[in-house]
């Protein structure tokens, strides 16, 4: 019976909805957990510089879109607060690590291995020496 009472309190429609944020909100908690389990400055120590920029601004994103999330469920619109402008700035500071990132990926030219392809790319037969059967064919048939 209280099953049909909790179920009368919100429309119907709106229960594959709340299903979904109470999974994500359950994910979120799962991942706090995890990520609160390990002290911050021994996860540091174990993180190259990149990586440890990775995981602050990571952090800090989270951080605002929950507090963007707070702000909209109390009735206060996100877009018009200063938490809109933070997360606009965080997500700079993302792409320029991924730039950096991208960069140190980048393949490195083997300058060997690039000369010995521009080498055997312009390299010419010699036609006196290198007769293909193509080539014997035509000149049989001349």
């Amino acid at each position: 019976m209280e099953e049909d009472t909790n179920l009368e309190e919100y429309p119907t429609e709106i229960h594959d909805y709340l299903a979904t944020f109470e999974k994500s909100l359950t994910s979120v908690d799962e991942m706090l957990k995890t990520m609160m389990s390990v002290s911050r400055s021994e996860l540091l120590q174990k993180l190259e510089p990149l990586e440890q920029a990775k995981l602050d601004l990571v952090s800090a994103y989270a951080l605002n879109s929950m507090f963007w999330v707070y702000l909209a469920t109390q009735g206060i619109n996100p877009k018009e607060h200063p938490v809109k402008q933070e997360l606009e700035r965080i997500r700079t500071y993302m792409n320029k690590v991924k730039e950096i990132a991208d960069k140190k990926k980048a393949a490195k030219l083997d300058k060997g291995a690039a000369s010995r392809f521009v080498r055997n790319a312009l390299w010419e037969p010699d036609p006196e020496k290198d007769q293909t059967p193509a080539k014997a064919k035509k000149r049989k048939m001349n």
